[in-house]
């Protein structure tokens, strides 16, 4: 597996070409923000190649997170993990999650943060998260990273999401 940053327009490209076969909706500002704050620092976009042709998925860490409590609390955050479901089950979350917990250790953070979907589809990443050492931040349920409160109706999307946490202790780069 090779791990590569977002940092060109051609990286860019096969990254924006492989979702739309894989029929991942974004808008095309979402990649030029991306492209944007890796090349500034403010993410880092992973892309995993099964070799130097085929895509496998990717997955950021944000250091400045759009859920509040981490942004105030000064966790990054694990942020949008696709894996193509022709390559799952194959160790590639595991690894991308491994590589943005050594960057976020190298970068002097104590703690790393995710959003964890909460339907079936998000089975399989919900048990790696929890393998790995990822608890609840306590904050409960959010919808669109707000609160979801006793007796809210939300609907049940990708939206809706559990935070949890993984302190970092002595983790260190590799």
């Amino acid at each position: 597996m090779i791990l590569e940053r977002l940092d060109s327009e051609k990286t860019l490209e096969q990254w924006k070409k492989a979702f739309e076969r894989h029929k991942i909706v974004r808008a095309d500002s979402f990649y030029e923000q991306c492209l944007h704050e890796n090349k500034i620092g403010l993410r880092v976009t992973l892309l995993v190649y099964l070799d130097e042709q085929i895509l496998a998925g990717c997955a950021h860490l944000k250091f400045e997170s759009d859920y509040l409590y981490f942004r105030a609390q000064g966790i990054p955050e694990i942020n949008d993990v696709n894996i193509f479901p022709e390559f799952r089950r194959r160790g590639i979350g595991n690894q991308l999650i491994e590589e943005f917990e050594s960057i976020a250790a190298y970068n002097s953070y104590d703690s790393i943060g995710i959003g964890m979907g909460l339907y079936k589809d998000f089975g399989a990443a919900q048990r790696i998260y929890c393998k790995r050492g990822y608890i609840p931040d306590g904050n409960g349920l959010m919808n669109h990273n707000r609160e979801v409160a006793l007796g809210d109706q939300v609907e049940v999307n990708d939206d809706l999401l559990l935070y949890f946490v993984k302190e970092l202790g002595n983790a260190a780069p590799k």
